[in-house]
């Protein structure tokens, strides 16, 4: 298994706060390492939510944890970016405030920050 990528909080929205992170991974055995790795961090382990995506070579596999309907968002961002073998995790801490709709919005928007770093030359 590969490291795991680390982008930290890279937005907040009513008192919620969302980070993101991600590693190349060829199994659900290493997807589960990854997740285990993350929550390894106590303030991971303490999200309300950490809802993650992958597509591997045996279809595309997708968690919510709680945050119905988010990891399907994940998946689609893979999915047309074309990304195979790689989890992309979005975690968030509920901050008090119900965001509706824009829950959704705050995935794709921290799934993209991740995406475009990535994807950036170094």
């Amino acid at each position: 298994m590969t490291d795991v990528f680390r982008m930290g909080v890279v937005l907040t929205d009513r008192g919620s706060k969302y980070a993101v992170s991600g590693a190349h991974v060829e199994s659900r055995a290493e997807i589960d390492a990854v997740l285990d790795a993350l929550r390894s961090d106590k303030s991971y382990a303490k999200a309300t939510h950490n809802t993650w995506a992958a597509v591997l070579p045996t279809g595309g596999l997708k968690a919510d944890d709680g945050e119905s309907g988010a990891g399907m968002v994940i998946l689609r961002m893979l999915e047309r970016e074309g990304l195979r073998n790689h989890v992309i995790i979005v975690t968030r801490w509920y901050g008090g405030k119900k965001l509706g709709g824009d829950r959704f919005r705050r995935v794709q928007d921290a799934t993209r920050a991740y995406l475009d770093r990535i994807s950036a030359p170094i």
